[in-house]
């Protein structure tokens, strides 16, 4: 079922700057709710992305788009750390990327002219 459509943006070719960052949330599920209550809270703010349930060393990935470093370690450390159900948290910031939603980004452009030599 198709849920919506996405449009992909090179931001490296665009004039404007995005910064994409990862954040791995360890949280403790509420009673009858799992992890459902927290991860609501989390992608209600509208800095958040994605917001995935993971299996591994952490329960939760949210992705986050910020203009800047500095607005998404505040976002981190204002609004996800002091949520009561949070016990850590691990951002990993995409410094480039090469492939998005199945579409490759750093494509070489082939020269397609014919060789002359003489």
């Amino acid at each position: 079922m198709i849920c919506g459509y996405h449009t992909l943006i090179n931001w490296e070719k665009a004039d404007s700057e995005k910064v994409t960052a990862l954040i791995e949330v360890r949280v403790t599920p509420q009673r009858g709710q799992g992890f459902d209550s927290i991860a609501e809270r989390i992608y209600n703010y509208p800095e958040v992305q994605s917001v995935y349930l993971i299996s591994g060393a952490y329960d939760l990935l949210v992705i986050l788009q910020g203009k800047s470093l500095r607005e998404v370690s505040s976002f981190v450390s204002d609004k996800l750390s002091t949520l009561d159900s949070v016990l850590s948290t691990a951002t990993h910031f995409i410094l480039k990327k090469y492939k998005d939603y199945g579409t490759i980004l750093d494509s070489k452009q082939k020269d397609e002219r014919m060789l002359v030599t003489p």
